[in-house]
């Protein structure tokens, strides 16, 4: 494929003259000549199997290429650049629900430090970290996205408060219910996590820090990181998700003889 592809780039849209050489090797039978200058020779194998394919046309002692050979260059290099990003993400499957029914999408999983986790396993074979854990993690970071609480990278051209000019009453202060509402979520995620919990899963979940990072900077031992994780995000899943309380009874019909216990 690599060899149909380079002859066809040499061929471009002018076409070359072509010598077959029967003394020569099966490897360099074949010497195209282009018009503008250069030669190179290919093998006659190269050349059949382009001409089985309907890449190449022989007419009149040159050879050219047909319509059909663009659009197979096209593909060739859009394959070798999805095996290069390969390398770099986990293309998965998943599933969107809507109105008219479901609909299968291709997602990185490996654009997100919990995408990578999940794939993490124990000694047993099992997730290291447990889907609701997971869950909890993944609802923090939403939370915080919307929020706008990453740090700004790039000017802001809104107006600062207090500026006299261009700035009406209110203008950039005011703040939709919506975020104000997803910032006490994170806020009280923070506060149910607690101080030595809460910074590793905000640098992993909502900063995206890999596990080694967090280690390197907070001089933690290797391996550790993912064990304050998982403690940090099972808390958060119980702060998601909290325990029903137990209800009281005001009143109860008891037989005769019946005495109520004692409820603490």
């Amino acid at each position: 494929m690599k060899d149909i592809v380079r002859m066809l780039r040499f061929l471009g849209n002018s076409g070359c003259r072509i010598t077959v050489s029967p003394e020569a090797g099966r490897e360099s039978a074949c010497r195209l000549s282009h018009p503008g200058g250069g030669a190179q020779s290919f093998g006659l194998d190269i050349v059949e199997a382009a001409a089985s394919r309907g890449l190449v046309l022989r007419r009149d002692g040159k050879l050219y290429g047909t319509m059909e050979a663009r659009a197979f260059i096209r593909r060739y290099l859009a394959a070798r650049e999805e095996a290069f990003l390969d390398q770099h993400r986990m293309i998965e499957i998943a599933e969107i629900v809507e109105a008219d029914g479901v609909t299968h999408v291709r997602v990185n999983a490996a654009e997100s430090p919990l995408g990578l986790l999940s794939r993490l396993k124990d000694k047993a074979g099992k997730p290291w970290f447990p889907g609701n854990a997971l869950s909890a993690g993944e609802r923090l970071a939403r939370d915080f996205q919307f929020a706008s609480l990453q740090p700004r990278i790039t000017p802001s051209y809104e107006p600062r408060i207090g500026s006299p000019r261009g700035s009406t009453p209110g203008a950039g202060v005011e703040m939709k219910d919506s975020v104000v509402a997803a910032r006490l979520r994170v806020s009280g995620a923070v506060e149910a996590m607690g101080p030595e919990l809460s910074g590793v899963a905000l640098d992993i979940c909502c900063f995206e820090k890999g596990l080694e990072i967090v280690e390197r900077e907070r001089q933690w031992p290797a391996r550790s990181a993912k064990l304050m994780l998982k403690t940090a995000l099972l808390q958060l899943h119980r702060h998601y998700h909290p325990a029903p309380r137990p209800t009281r009874r005001s009143h109860a019909w008891g037989d005769e003889g019946f005495r109520p216990e004692m409820v603490v």
